[in-house]
């Protein structure tokens, strides 16, 4: 594969990644949140796509769409087969970057158009996937729809709420999807040969390095757990210091406790986020009565996690207690750590030693739809070098030749999957 070809895969992913961030819920900045109508927009371009590059396209209970390249000698309107899946997601963060998730989706449907224009198949089915809820940025879940691929979805997650109060079912019902059908879109066990993803790195490693590409080794478990702390709301200017239960201090005195466990725990990896926070009754003039946010805690390995959650907890009553408040806790997602299949792995690390690149060996720190995958099918990701490693953010960037080896690397990878290297 030359380098004329490289320049022309990475060229195509940027200019479809440009046309995906311009379906937004706002006009100055990318959001696009699951199951919106800016969702279902996007998801009809990306089918558009699979289709134009040869796929049959489907779309489950999920909105997950899934485009299918049958293997050779397979029968029109064949499903039963067994099938490399490929995927990543199309839904972003508030205020997001264009790559994040998007490149892995586009990525396969390049490969997947390489493979077309050669009338190449192969002695297994492949399916792109385009999931839709890896962020998390609208409903109580995390990976709902690559949960629902892997026959994981959890029931309880359909009455769980947006900020606008619509339940996770009702959006599904809006978007024109069928909640009772979710448990068929589950993939048989036996079909599922192996998941791969690409995706931007969202992290300085391979910068640092001066490697395009990598091979992620795993991907760092994560909690996300609703803290509800409760005071007594009073005047501004009439509550004594020494008589006050405000609830915000109290929540300020909980961050900076959870800042303190993750930064003891450097061995783990361990970091601790707090990026969401509701205060209530939300006056100027009025002492916090009630403050709700979300931690987000994440480690290498599970051990030190449910302890730093542990530990979390029990300084956070303590807290409360102290200040004439009451705390809850609500572990609302609970996403193991997923070790990467080291036969994949190395299937991925020849992919780059055949294009002439290093294969750097990486842990993740973000989570992945690979996660969810991991209860149905082994799994591997490669990383594509983004710049500063910033990520979640409009100035995410990676390159069109680095975007362009990483679909070469795919195309090789595919190329060489054997699924007998598995055993």
């Amino acid at each position: 594969m030359d380098g004329p070809d490289i320049e022309r895969f990475g060229a195509r992913a940027e200019a479809m990644l440009e046309e995906l961030a311009a379906i937004s819920e706002e006009p100055d900045r990318l959001t696009r949140r699951f199951l919106t109508p800016e969702h279902k927009r996007a998801a009809h371009l990306v089918g558009q796509w699979m289709a134009e590059a040869g796929m049959s396209v489907a779309e489950d209970a999920l909105g997950t769409v899934r485009g299918h390249y049958g293997r050779e000698g397979e029968a029109a309107g064949s499903n039963a087969v067994p099938r490399l899946l490929i995927g990543s997601h199309i839904d972003t963060v508030i205020n997001a970057g264009k790559y994040d998730g998007m490149l892995g989706v586009v990525a396969g449907i390049l490969a997947i158009e390489h493979f077309r224009d050669r009338n190449q198949r192969f002695g297994f089915a492949i399916d792109v996937l385009a999931f839709g809820d890896e962020e998390g940025s609208r409903f109580p879940t995390v990976l709902s729809s690559s949960a629902a691929v892997a026959g994981a979805f959890e029931d309880r997650w359909l009455p769980g709420l947006d900020v606008d109060g619509i339940a996770l079912d009702q959006a599904m019902r809006d978007y024109g999807l069928d909640p009772q059908a979710v448990a068929a879109a589950a993939l048989p066990r036996e079909e599922a040969l192996a998941y791969v993803e690409v995706h931007i790195e969202q992290g300085p490693v391979l910068e640092h390095q001066d490697a395009p590409l990598g091979v992620v080794t795993s991907i760092a478990g994560q909690f996300r757990t609703r803290v509800t702390v409760r005071g007594m709301a009073g005047h501004a200017g009439t509550v004594p210091m020494a008589m006050r239960q405000d609830a915000l201090v109290a929540a300020s005195e909980m961050v900076i406790s959870a800042e303190a466990i993750a930064r003891a725990h450097p061995e783990a990896a361990m970091v601790a986020t707090v990026g969401t926070m509701k205060v209530m009754p939300g006056a100027a003039n009025v002492v916090p009565d009630i403050v709700e946010f979300v931690l987000d805690l994440r480690a290498s390995s599970d051990p030190p996690r449910f302890k730093a959650l542990a530990e979390f907890t029990h300084r956070v009553e303590k807290i409360a207690a102290a200040r004439g408040c009451t705390v809850t806790l609500e572990t609302y997602h609970d996403c193991a750590t997923a070790a990467c299949a080291p036969w994949l792995q190395d299937g991925f690390a020849r992919s780059l030693e055949t294009l002439g690149l290093p294969a750097p060996r990486l842990v993740s720190g973000a989570g992945h739809d690979g996660q969810a995958m991991s209860k149905l099918t082994d799994f591997a990701m490669l990383f594509v070098r983004c710049k500063g490693g910033i990520s979640h953010n409009p100035v995410e960037f990676a390159s069109v030749r680095d975007m362009g080896l990483a679909v070469a690397a795919l195309i090789r990878f595919i190329e060489d999957f054997d699924p007998a290297r598995r055993h």
